[in-house]
């Protein structure tokens, strides 16, 4: 069987052996190993790659050959990287989770969604996308509806609405595309080579947009975010913000702009702006949050604003840090989430007026909560520098005013990051401070330490990531000018 599908099938055996497992100890155990299996059978592909612009591993079986729908998956330079941050991520965040005594079922539904997310970063025929799409939908929605803190009905149903919402457009677009194609199928080179006019790819640049937008989220399409991340446990906001807002990410670069070059003509610039705005918006409510979750929910607004800035921007420096900076955001956010909920978890305080002096009885997570710090706000050889200066140069090629309006997640990103490490970490004594507060241990100790890693070794030699990417990059970049 090809290693493709091995490793697609793997995390979806896994989650049908953990929905029949009840003993706590045991769902952890086999979830673990599934994990890691996965994570190990990720490791060819990273070493068999070649670093050019050609799609690799390329698989297709007749799936419905009756309506032009193939099983055909592939990973070039733009989907190896999410491959990698999603396997390696699901490993952490399990890790991560075993503080909890969660049963087989809720490691079942995080093994299912990985199975999608694997599907849409691989899928090369649109049917296929859609249906990773929606199957890594559907078991956050049950994570956020079972696990789910105070409110989580009415908040997920808003989550599910938007979702639904946006994922219809999509669908009826894909539909409009498939009928254009003079084989009937719905192959992504048959999409890329459609000739529509304007109009036609006008709205269908929209109905994407609209979908991607939604699950980044971009602003205006955010205001599900903040209620969400908050809700949501802990392991299903780190699948949110760590993976699944990828989607919409590379949605952008590998569907939307490529299919509707006349749309991202007409609309792209208006993309861009509200990718801006969005930077200023969410830093602006993180500097004024009290809650330390809902702090990140708006940090993480504001980077993947200027991700979706970058994109936009249609250039290699844009789009080349819009890809460095999804692996970087993942790895941060995901770290950043894990801290909050071990402070949460050890004061049973989220607000910052109550919380200070936490590094005296935590001084292990003081220390890598400060490296997180550093490459979330960006600092030179922390892993967000590199990103943060590529997406910088590449919204500047587009319009100097929108990198200095970008350029502000850096001063206003460092403003309330350091202002969340102060009050927390150090700061004034609180009421928390003076509790015997346990520091780290076990397995959250090797959670921080891959993360640490991550953040410092991207940081002095991003070279590797960036040459996985580079060509294929480019070589869309090209093609979309050349069309």
């Amino acid at each position: 069987m090809d290693n493709l599908y091995i490793l697609l099938l793997l995390p979806l055996i896994g989650a049908a052996l953990l929905a029949f497992v009840k003993q706590t100890r045991l769902a952890k155990l086999i979830a673990l190993v599934i994990s890691v299996l996965t994570l190990v059978l990720t490791l060819p592909f990273i070493v068999n790659f070649v670093p050019d612009a050609s799609m690799q591993f390329v698989s297709s079986v007749p799936w419905l050959p009756n309506y032009g729908i193939n099983f055909h998956i592939g990973i070039d330079g733009i989907s190896l990287p999410l491959v990698i941050l999603t396997n390696l991520l699901i490993f952490l965040i399990i890790l991560s989770s075993f503080r909890y005594d969660y049963k087989g079922g809720l490691y079942a539904l995080v093994f299912f969604m990985q199975a999608g997310l694997l599907l849409v970063f691989m899928a090369l025929d649109a049917f296929v996308f859609y249906v990773g799409w929606e199957a890594a939908l559907i078991p956050i929605y049950f994570i956020c509806a079972i696990w789910g803190g105070e409110n989580k009905i009415k908040v997920n149903l808003k989550f599910f609405a938007y979702t639904f919402f946006g994922s219809l457009l999509m669908l009826i677009a894909i539909i409009f595309l498939y009928f254009q194609t003079p084989g009937r199928d719905f192959e992504l080179t048959s999409f890329y080579q459609l000739a529509l006019d304007a109009e036609s790819q006008g709205w269908v640049f929209l109905a994407f947009f609209v979908a991607f937008a939604i699950k980044m989220p971009i602003f205006p399409f955010h205001t599900w975010q903040p209620d969400t991340y908050t809700t949501a446990p802990t392991i299903g906001t780190m699948l949110l913000s760590g993976i699944m807002l990828k989607m919409g990410v590379y949605g952008l670069i590998r569907w939307l702009i490529p299919i509707s070059p006349l749309g991202f003509e007409k609309y792209g610039l208006i993309c861009l702006v509200l990718g801006i705005i969005g930077v200023v918006y969410a830093s602006i409510i993180a500097l004024m949050q009290q809650d330390i979750k809902r702090l990140i929910a708006y940090s993480s607004i504001a980077h993947v604003g200027l991700i979706g800035a970058g994109v936009f921007a249609w250039n290699v420096q844009g789009v080349q840090g819009a890809m460095i900076q999804m692996f970087n955001h993942g790895v941060n956010v995901v770290g950043l989430f894990f801290v909050v909920d071990i402070i949460i978890q050890r004061t049973g305080q989220q607000r910052l007026t109550e919380l200070g002096g936490l590094a005296t009885s935590m001084p292990k997570l003081a220390v890598f909560f400060l490296v997180l710090v550093m490459g979330a706000i960006g600092l030179p050889i922390t892993n967000g520098f590199v990103g943060e200066f590529l997406l910088l140069v590449g919204v500047y090629n587009a319009g100097i005013w929108y990198a200095v309006f970008g350029g502000l997640t850096l001063i206003l990103g460092a403003a309330y990051m350091l202002r969340l490490y102060q009050k927390t970490m150090l700061g004034e004594n609180s009421a928390v401070a003076n509790i015997q507060v346990q520091d780290l241990r076990g397995s959250e100790v090797v959670v921080f330490v891959v993360l640490v890693i991550f953040v410092i070794g991207i940081g002095v030699y991003p070279q590797p990531l960036l040459n996985v990417s580079e060509a294929a990059v480019t070589d869309l970049i090209n093609q979309i000018t050349i069309k």
